[in-house]
């Protein structure tokens, strides 16, 4: 504020006075408005106060974690009854165990995860509004069903006295135009304001409509599957065993469905995201090929069991400790065997003689 009092003061004194007949002209109001609104927004150096210099960078996603935790405990209860299985099927009920859940997780974190497409550039680029400061830093985007989450990371991190660390997440229902004004009075770096920019819903790339519904609907084909995993499981442990196979494969189609959906954002015109001199587009990252693989393994699990279950369906039902009917036992031969004659001969059974007597 005592600056702000010493610039009034100089253009008081720089107008000659005009000040106390209110005729200031509009060159000194632009400066006043500049110089007011520059140590409104800033502080020292330029430097901004809505973030701390110290700041802590995202480690890992607080959802995420929460949904592997859960599966991990999951995992643990039920590898705990392996001790009270005999055999051979100990080791089989293991893996059972642990590609039945590896699936099921790995379908509800594919719903959470922001990597499913990404584009990297390593570049210079000017760091702050209002300054020419040059700063060499990673820029990431990465587009997850939700959202997106855009990097800056700086090359080294402390640049100009600052640490240049930056992770930004960003949902489709915030992408609005107040939530970007808001980016833009939190004093985010330029990289960063650019690339959020180009998925507001004036951008001219109209990025956030395709991406937008694009993962919507891989998210719903995505928890489809889910459940067509949950009713895998469910079927597994009936005698029903040929369903159970069908259920995985498919499990496997709705997961190829949700990729099929999200891979429509490559359709449209691509949208080139360019800061400093480079420039880069945006490609298939870890979750969709993670997506594909899982796809690949319920699809090879589902027609394992289907065909096995053709061939020697009761070694199958054997295999998945799965018993057999109460009209399936009458059917069962027990094989030869050896009966006392005196008690098939009524005549000579001591209970009939003794009627008999009674009888006469």
């Amino acid at each position: 504020m005592h600056a702000i009092s010493l610039s009034v003061q100089r253009t008081i004194s720089a107008s000659g006075g005009k000040l106390r007949s209110r005729r200031l002209t509009l060159l000194s109001l632009f400066q006043l408005y500049s110089q007011i609104r520059r140590y409104k927004m800033t502080f020292y150096n330029d430097i901004y106060p809505f973030y701390p210099l110290q700041r802590i960078s995202f480690i890992f996603s607080g959802r995420l974690l929460t949904i592997i935790l859960v599966f991990l405990v999951l995992a643990s209860s039920l590898l705990l009854i392996l001790p009270g299985i005999r055999g051979k099927s100990r080791i089989f009920w293991m893996l059972r165990i642990i590609t039945s859940l590896f699936i099921g997780g790995v379908i509800v974190v594919l719903n959470f995860t922001d990597n499913w497409a990404e584009a990297r550039m390593t570049t210079n680029a000017t760091y702050k509004s209002f300054s020419s400061v040059v700063i060499n830093a990673e820029v990431g985007l990465h587009v997850g069903l939700y959202g997106i989450n855009v990097t800056l990371k700086g090359n080294p991190v402390v640049q100009f006295n600052e640490t240049i660390n930056y992770n930004e997440m960003f949902s489709w229902q915030d992408l609005t135009e107040e939530e970007y004004e808001e980016a833009l009075e939190k004093g985010l770096p330029n990289p960063i304001l650019y690339i959020v920019e180009k998925f507001t819903l004036h951008s001219p790339c109209g990025l956030i409509f395709q991406y937008r519904y694009s993962g919507r609907f891989a998210s719903a084909t995505l928890w489809t599957a889910f459940c067509s995993w949950l009713l895998s499981n469910i079927l597994f442990s009936m005698p029903v065993i040929l369903y159970a196979g069908y259920m995985m494969i498919v499990t496997a189609g709705f997961i190829f469905f949700s990729m099929a959906s999200f891979s429509t954002i490559m359709n449209v015109p691509q949208c080139v995201f360019a800061i400093g001199t480079d420039s880069v587009l945006t490609e298939y990252s870890h979750s969709f090929w993670l997506a594909l693989a899982t796809g690949v393994l319920c699809t090879v699990i589902g027609t394992v069991v289907v065909t096995l279950n053709f061939l020697i369906p009761e070694k199958m039902k054997t295999a998945f400790s799965v018993g057999v009917d109460g009209c399936e036992d009458e059917d069962i031969f027990y094989g030869e065997g050896y009966l006392n004659s005196v008690f098939l001969d009524g005549a000579h059974s001591p209970l009939s003689l003794r009627v008999k007597e009674d009888h006469l």
